[in-house]
């Protein structure tokens, strides 16, 4: 099944994704990768690094003229920023050496603190430069090609954001493929545009207060087809693999799948997903979304829906969060770096890829095949197998 490995650090020469269990044949370029990860960048909110730095990816193996060959392939995604500064060459060269800027404060909130703990740092930027969420622009390059694998099989998946702060989004229609577009264009990715404007007002109301917002974002994956996971082993479970990959995102501290919360407190009458036959397509088809496309661990081939609760970013531009110097052991306020007001737009952007790892991992698992036409051909002749039965 497919494989995520990244390495490299926020202020980093660059990060690194291998993706390991591609079958052959995939067409993939790097302007691909390089969309996706413009579409990361999106979002009104964003602090002054996302405006300057450009991400400068390389393929270096696994693809050959334009498709994947069946070996791991790795991807480069170059830091613009360390390029431009000689700052960020000696604070993180790889050569022996030390720090003249240690970061003895931790910010609560981060991995600063526990990180430096477990691992007998003294500087939390030992820590910090690989928690950092930057680290998810390796996870979007690597991600392209799952979307692009989905894609072969009708797959696609989109986000929107459906709170931020305390705006939420009351619009009942879900944005489908095709309104992918619109959504990129809100300056916060809201399918609700009387919500996008009230969003980007509170966005402005923290910020002016040198304050962050999180919020929720909610991903939606048309086209699944039936029988993605499994019922039989806990570790298989569509929606636990969903759960994890997601709640893996820095800063997520919440997913449900469908409508998990509020159907806890409804009666069971009143919380499934009625079954209806189609007639017209010779398919089972559910009336409604609770359950968020998965049924017993196992897509039942309706949209699956996962929802991402991230929290207010650790790195406020007005240092006001109490904490303790590492060194002196004297009460402070976290330190100050460059940060964002939300990023929670972007969020969804890396939310979708998460998705898409496992959906085309576990397509792989139930279909296989070395290539992508044999994969395509497996997942067509199984569907068709289902038709009026």
């Amino acid at each position: 099944m497919l494989r995520l490995l990244t390495a490299g650090e926020s202020h980093g020469a660059c990060l690194v994704a291998t993706l390991e269990g591609l079958p052959a044949g995939l067409a993939v370029t790097v302007e691909d990768v390089q969309a996706e990860l413009a579409r990361r960048r999106l979002g009104f909110g964003r602090g002054p690094r996302q405006r300057f730095e450009q991400d400068d990816v390389a393929i270096l193996g696994g693809v050959r003229h334009g498709r994947t060959l069946g070996g791991p392939v790795a991807i480069t995604v170059g830091n613009s920023e360390w390029q431009r500064s000689d700052r960020w060459h000696q604070e993180m060269s790889p050569a022996p050496g030390a720090t003249r800027e240690p970061l003895t404060q931790p910010r609560p909130g981060h991995a600063d603190l526990a990180g430096m703990q477990k691992h007998g740092f003294t500087d939390a930027r030992d820590v910090l430069e690989r928690a950092s969420a930057r680290e998810t622009a390796a996870r979007v390059a690597a991600g392209t090609l799952a979307k692009l694998l989905l894609r072969r099989l009708g797959v696609e998946v989109v986000s929107h954001v459906v709170q931020l702060g305390s705006v939420h989004s009351k619009a009942a229609d879900r944005p489908l493929p095709a309104d992918l577009v619109t959504v990129d264009e809100s300056q916060v990715r809201c399918f609700d545009a009387e919500a996008e404007e009230a969003m980007v007002d509170e966005i402005k109301a923290a910020a002016g207060d040198g304050d962050s917002l999180g919020g929720v974002v909610e991903v939606l994956a048309y086209g699944v087809p039936v029988g993605l996971g499994s019922h039989t082993h806990w570790d298989r479970k569509l929606d636990s693999l969903l759960a994890q990959a997601v709640m893996s995102i820095q800063a997520v501290k919440g997913v449900e799948i469908g409508n998990g919360f509020e159907v806890a407190g409804r009666r069971g009458s009143q919380a499934h997903d009625p079954i209806v036959w189609d007639a017209a397509t010779g398919d089972y088809r559910r009336t409604s979304a609770l359950a968020g496309g998965v049924e017993g661990g196992i897509s039942t081939g309706e949209v699956v829906v996962v929802r991402a609760a991230m929290k207010p970013l650790a790195t406020l531009n007005r240092p006001v969060l109490a904490t303790v110097d590492v060194v002196t052991k004297e009460a402070t306020v976290s330190f100050r770096e460059r940060t964002d007001v939300t990023a929670v737009p972007a969020m969804g952007v890396v939310a979708e890829t998460m998705v898409a790892l496992v959906l085309a991992s576990e397509a792989l698992r139930k279909f296989g095949g070395d290539s992508v036409a044999e994969l395509v051909r497996n997942a067509d002749a199984f569907r068709e197998s289902l038709r009026g039965g």
